[in-house]
């Protein structure tokens, strides 16, 4: 799609600040206002589209993509977004542990264990650690825990969620980073502590590279996102 504006901006409505094209409204695919609670989230958004050069790369616009998924997605099916959620962590990352090689084994404990213990804590929903390959049943009281604080979330901080769990492939990392208790680095980390050190002894080809690096950038862009809805 070619540029066809000039200008990008925000305006002040009765329902927040809508994302301007040359004074109109920017609207999502579905026909939704792009109208936000967050100021600092429609200015950043307006300024994604005012870098876009002759050609828009909605690709290179992360933030406007996640308002979208939030106005369009989340917000119509958010009962399909929290049970989406919660399957992760029937089978979260961070529960599932290997016995050998022993030294990423102590990795995985002394890495991921303090966030299991904090969403035992935080959330009251203790899961089981296992070193099967089979799926184990987590507790059904602690599945409820999580169930609920997932549900209490806004649809854009539902959106952040979303995204910090698929990109980590779990839920502990999506929460914790939501509610401020890790950084984006940290959950990258967590989440590649197995790549990492698979990468540590036989290196990394250039494709795994690139698939990577888009990925941490996508979690980079979370975050920002869920530091300007506020």
């Amino acid at each position: 799609m070619r540029r066809f504006f000039k200008e990008a901006g925000i305006a002040k409505s009765e329902s927040g600040f809508a994302v301007t094209l040359d004074g109109k409204v920017v609207r999502t695919s579905a026909g939704t206002a792009l109208t936000l609670s967050s100021q600092a989230l429609a200015e950043a958004i307006a300024q994604e589209w005012q870098v876009q050069g002759e050609k828009i790369d909605l690709h290179g616009m992360p933030l406007m993509r996640l308002a979208v998924a939030a106005l369009d997605y989340v917000a119509s099916d958010r009962d399909a977004v929290v049970a989406s959620m919660l399957e992760y962590a029937k089978t979260d990352l961070l529960c599932y542990r290997i016995v050998e090689p022993a030294d990423l084994a102590k990795r995985q404990a002394e890495a991921w264990q303090p966030l299991v213990d904090w969403a035992a804590s935080r959330f009251d929903a203790p899961l089981a650690v296992t070193v099967e390959l089979a799926a184990t049943p987590q507790p059904t009281a602690s599945l409820a825990a999580l169930e609920a604080a997932i549900s209490n979330l806004d649809d854009f901080r539902l959106t952040g969620l979303r995204g910090c769990t698929g990109i980590c492939r779990s839920l502990i990392l999506g929460l914790a980073l939501t509610e401020g208790r890790i950084d984006a680095e940290a959950a990258w980390k967590l989440s590649q502590l197995d790549e990492d050190f698979q990468i540590e002894r036989w290196g990394e080809d250039e494709e795994a590279k690139e698939q990577r690096a888009a990925l941490r950038a996508s979690l980079d862009a979370v975050e920002r996102f869920l530091s300007l809805v506020g």
